[in-house]
């Protein structure tokens, strides 16, 4: 059924995505920079860097209306440092990544020495029965061995 005015139209012009958020404000189209989140049982509002994805219950704010932003009388805002750079690796950030390096260095020797000492008793921490690749396991992680080519 079609209106006087012809087809309903669609309310997004186009079926691609801005991989870029917005900020959530009506009609403003500028990209996000900060998040705001409200903790209730402290009436506070928290107003920090953008988050790494979109929650539901989250306001992605740009430049201008994190700024300016205010809280109703009885709140408290607080302002966490937004971060105006690209993102830089910490000592942390570099650290996690050495352990993990030698931590996949390690099962490697730990597979060859519970190999030749193990009866095959299974329930072993190794390799899962029938998976030949699975070298270790570390939760819900695992280390397969690259495929031979």
């Amino acid at each position: 059924m079609e209106s006087r005015r012809g087809p309903l139209k669609s309310a997004v012009p186009s079926n691609v995505v801005s991989p870029v958020r917005r900020c959530s404000r009506t009609a403003c189209g500028r990209p996000a920079v900060a998040t705001l989140t409200y903790v209730y049982a402290d009436s506070t509002a928290v107003l920090g860097p953008l988050a790494t994805y979109a929650e539901p219950h989250c306001y992605d704010l740009c430049s201008e209306h994190s700024e300016r932003l205010t809280a109703p009388r009885g709140w408290e805002v607080v302002r966490l440092a937004v971060d105006s750079g690209p993102p830089r690796p910490s000592g942390d950030d570099l650290e996690a990544l050495a352990n993990a390096v030698r931590e996949a260095a390690r099962p490697h020797e730990r597979a060859a020495g519970a190999a030749a000492g193990s009866g095959g008793s299974g329930g072993g921490h190794g390799g899962r029965e029938g998976d030949p690749r699975e070298v270790a396991r570390r939760g819900h992680l695992r280390v397969l061995r690259s495929p031979e080519p």
